[in-house]
């Protein structure tokens, strides 16, 4: 690449002056440049600044739409105009530093040139991230022949999962967004990050649990993909520093499904073909999970928490329940799923003490059969000869670099919304060393936890219950999990329909394709009106970025997945 090639010059006006933070050059007319491109102007003292081409206009001498009519005969569009127009293209720029930290505005008439790698790489911030992990590459210059770079983009894990920053949110049309891919890809990234890491640097342990609530998508994490550009894909991987391989350590968790026959592992209920969940549990990746009712009816609130209760009498039924079950000889005591239902059945032709009306039982009722009945793993016994295994015991004995896959994408929305739930309250007690002396294993708690769920929507939107228990689970992690190694990972389609109080606090945000209607909310107003068009054109596998330690947004782009994906 050639040094200090000269594309145009600063044009500093009386009613558009440069400034601090922006200025404006022109440059010849077909000179491909594209919004977040990265230019460099000559400046004060031998230095540089640095702009992100922001917007770009094209202008020419005509005084009015009317001269250009005229000049064609008036209006005839099969001729040539006889005298061509002078035209020029001017260039909207955000200043993003200087390389000697020199903060006057550009002077007119300063040459701006194509920046150099390393240039580029400094004025993004990428020279000063500490603890890189591999978020992505951004292109520069990409529609100018001999120009184009393709640049590693690295966030620093201290702001991706703590202790600095944590928590990343990812927004974009189901499918054309590819959330859960790049989800995926970031999880690769970190384990490998932190694998790598020196320990005099700090990096700790991390390990992540995985919903899988859509499909198969993402059943298969430890398999090579066999897609046919997959040595292309593999040959990326390399080229960013990562290995051309699968994840290691994945364990597999579907809900039973009932049972098959005596010393047999029972049903799964998931999309997965059946064989290939008998391979996997015959390798020692998957297990089956139930929830048993002496120990998982703790959790009954999760099942209730889209349940409008204005008056609280479904919250007053769960305290007596839950109260109840600290107390030997209660007669709300349960022992099996279904003494539970026989219990609240009893309470609907009467009114107890507590003034909870007949009514209000009748209700929960209704609401507890549905949701008990919905699904195959609300069932009590286990028999780990088989296979099966209780949720919370498996989240106990979570280990460093494991990672976690439960499968609750054929469960009712009702049975989804509790395993989330569970899964974080069980992570967040484990965090906490509630479960230090009842852990088998002699492997460490991992430092960081990560919990990656797509559809966020359905879980914590601003139209959620205020007194919702899985609500109030997310805002305790993205408020508090910083401090205490558990991280959100989370993904939904639309961005503005979340909690403002969990995308506020979340420090990484992926922008994937969305469409006109969104990008109008003000949940996007960080990013500027050229940023906003772009993303309606974003293509598959392309993010805009924003992140702590990056100067600006950055558009960037990952590679296909290299573990196996069902179609």
């Amino acid at each position: 690449m050639k040094t200090h090639k000269t594309i145009g010059k600063v044009a500093a006006l009386e009613s558009c002056p440069t400034t601090i933070t922006s200025f404006v050059f022109w440059t010849d007319q077909d000179l491909k440049l594209s919004p977040f491109d990265i230019v460099k102007v000559q400046h004060v003292d031998d230095s540089f600044t640095f702009g992100q081409v922001e917007e770009i206009s094209h202008i020419t001498d005509a005084a009015s739409f009317m001269s250009t009519f005229i000049s064609n005969d008036f209006g005839d569009v099969s001729i040539t105009a006889p005298t061509e127009r002078v035209g020029m293209n001017y260039v909207k720029a955000r200043v993003l530093g200087n390389n000697k930290q020199i903060y006057l505005p550009v002077h007119n008439d300063a040459p701006v040139y194509f920046a150099e790698r390393e240039e580029i790489e400094k004025a993004l911030g990428f020279d000063n991230v500490q603890n890189k992990v591999i978020c992505g590459t951004t292109s520069m210059y990409s529609n100018i022949k001999d120009q184009k770079l393709e640049i590693p983009v690295p966030l620093n894990r201290d702001f991706l999962i703590g202790p600095e920053g944590a928590h990343l949110n990812i927004s974009g049309i189901s499918g054309l967004a590819a959330k859960t891919s790049y989800a995926m890809f970031l999880v690769k990234s970190l384990i490998e990050a932190v694998g790598h890491a020196k320990a005099d640097e700090g990096a700790g342990s991390v390990a992540f649990v995985v919903l899988n609530v859509k499909g198969k998508d993402l059943l298969a994490l430890d398999e090579v993909s066999n897609d046919r550009d997959i040595e292309t894909t593999k040959k990326k991987y390399q080229e960013l520093g990562l290995t051309p391989e699968p994840m290691k350590n994945v364990h597999y968790y579907y809900p039973y499904g009932g049972s098959i026959g005596v010393g047999k592992p029972g049903n799964a209920s998931t999309y997965l073909p059946p064989a290939k969940v008998a391979e996997q549990i015959k390798n020692g990746k998957a297990k089956l999970f139930k929830f048993e009712a002496k120990k998982d009816i703790k959790n009954i609130d999760l099942l209730f928490s889209e349940v409008d209760d204005p008056q609280q009498t479904v919250a007053s039924i769960i305290d007596t329940l839950l109260v109840a079950q600290e107390s030997e000889g209660s007669p709300f005591r349960v022992g099996t799923w279904g003494e539970l239902e026989d219990i609240v059945k009893q309470q609907m032709d009467k009114t107890i003490d507590k003034g909870i009306t007949v009514q209000s039982w009748r209700k929960f009722y209704r609401h507890l059969h549905l949701y008990l009945d919905s699904s195959k793993a609300f069932v009590d016994g286990i028999n780990a000869r088989n296979y099966e295994c209780r949720l919370a015991n498996e989240l106990i004995e979570i280990k460093p670099n494991d990672v976690f896959v439960i499968d609750v994408a054929k469960e009712a929305e009702s049975m989804q919304a509790f395993v989330f739930g569970h899964v974080m309250r069980e992570i967040m007690k484990l965090r906490n060393g509630e479960y230090t002396d009842q852990r088998e294993t002699t492997a460490p708690v991992p430092d960081r936890i990560v919990i990656v769920i797509d559809e966020m929507n359905k879980y914590c939107s601003k139209d959620s219950p205020k007194d919702s228990p899985i609500l109030k689970q997310v805002l305790d992690i993205t408020e508090r999990g910083r401090s205490l190694g558990v991280v959100l990972f989370g993904a939904e389609q639309f961005r503005s329909a979340i909690h403002e109080r969990v995308t506020g606090n979340c420090a990484t945000k992926a922008y994937g394709r969305t469409n006109s209607v969104e990008v109008s909310k003000k949940d996007y107003t960080s990013l500027n009106s050229v940023q906003k068009d772009i993303m309606m054109r974003l293509s598959q596998g392309e993010y805009i970025v924003e992140n702590p330690v990056l100067r600006a947004p950055i558009r960037i782009s990952f590679p296909k997945p290299i573990f196996q994906q069902y179609k």
